[in-house]
């Protein structure tokens, strides 16, 4: 615990080191409690960005340009890319630290892969920590890039303030998005790749659409059309994350968003502690003579919450 308290003296001091070695632990689940009890008060003030899209879309190249952009007015930025696990290793396959080689020396810009680990989504488990102890580190543009987009994607929605989602010209991308549900999450579309031909039918279709779902007036999801091979876009995108950040705070929906990401993290650590003892239980409960071939999954499952109730009580008393 001495040597905690060190990484967090650190980590105020604004120590890239100590960012590293807490977000290590907090993946490791070494100290989690302690360190973000630390971190939180000096949370909560700066927004996250979180950009999807299907595989392919340009999320990289976007996140690359935009922490270029960031960087040139004097702000530091912190980027969390979650990347598929790998099979083999069950790390992250680490695709955004090669690809993002231009700000590798660049002490004021920190990047962090992250594999999923088989958690649906999009989203590593341990995402939410590693953003917040980026923000106590000192950065103050806060980037999240997920795997991708598809029915199980959305939880991004869930840990971002402000989401992007990136589409292509010519892919069918369009077409994709009210199939894949995402027109509901996006705050802002970007159409990448806006160099190729069918941009700006695209941008049209998004358009039409978005005004088909009838969504809330109050904010309309911009369409913005970036070219990162002809540095075309990138600012004016810069321009909508600040006006749709502006909106939140003026609006207050930022709280809103918070106290709904607040609920679904209480529940994400509640049932991991669920599944724990679960588990624990389950050889025990399986071997009881209660628990035959053909008995009904629904009723398994209310002994086992008996079972575990009861577990509960004893460790209390």
């Amino acid at each position: 615990m001495n040597g905690v308290q060190e990484w967090l003296k650190r980590l105020f001091l604004q120590d890239r080191r100590a960012v590293a070695k807490l977000i290590s632990l907090v993946e490791d689940n070494i100290e989690r409690h302690q360190i973000m009890r630390a971190v939180l008060p000096r949370t909560g003030n700066t927004l996250v960005t979180g950009i999807t899209g299907p595989p392919g879309a340009g999320k990289s190249s976007l996140v690359e340009a935009l922490t270029k952009l960031v960087r040139e007015q004097g702000e530091s930025v912190g980027i969390v890319a979650v990347d598929p696990t790998s099979p083999l290793t069950g790390g992250a396959i680490l695709g955004d630290r090669i690809r993002m080689q231009s700000h590798a020396t660049d002490r004021n810009v920190f990047i962090r892969s992250m594999g999923t680990r088989g958690h649906l989504g999009g989203m590593a488990k341990a995402t939410a920590d590693v953003i917040r102890i980026m923000e106590a580190g000192g950065y103050t543009t806060l980037l999240l890039e997920t795997v991708g987009v598809g029915q199980s994607e959305i939880e991004i929605m869930h840990l971002a303030d402000t989401v992007i989602v990136t589409l292509n010209p010519g892919t069918g991308d369009g077409i994709q998005a009210i199939k894949a549900g995402i027109m509901e999450i996006a705050d802002i579309f970007v159409i990448n790749k806006a160099d190729l031909p069918g941009s700006e039918r695209l941008k049209n279709d998004i358009e039409m659409m978005l005004g088909m779902t009838g969504q809330d007036k109050a904010w309309r999801p911009p369409v913005v059309l970036t070219s990162v091979y002809e540095n075309r876009g990138v600012d004016q995108l810069q321009a909508e994350i600040k006006r749709h950040h502006a909106f939140l705070r003026s609006s207050g929906r930022w709280k809103i968003k918070w106290q709904e990401q607040l609920q679904r993290e209480v529940w994400r650590h509640l049932n991991g502690q669920i599944q724990e003892q679960f588990n624990s239980l389950w050889p025990k409960l399986l071997s009881d003579a209660a628990i035959a071939e053909g008995t009904d999954p629904g009723q398994i499952a209310e002994q086992v919450w008996s079972v575990m109730m009861e577990e509960m009580k004893k460790k209390n008393d």
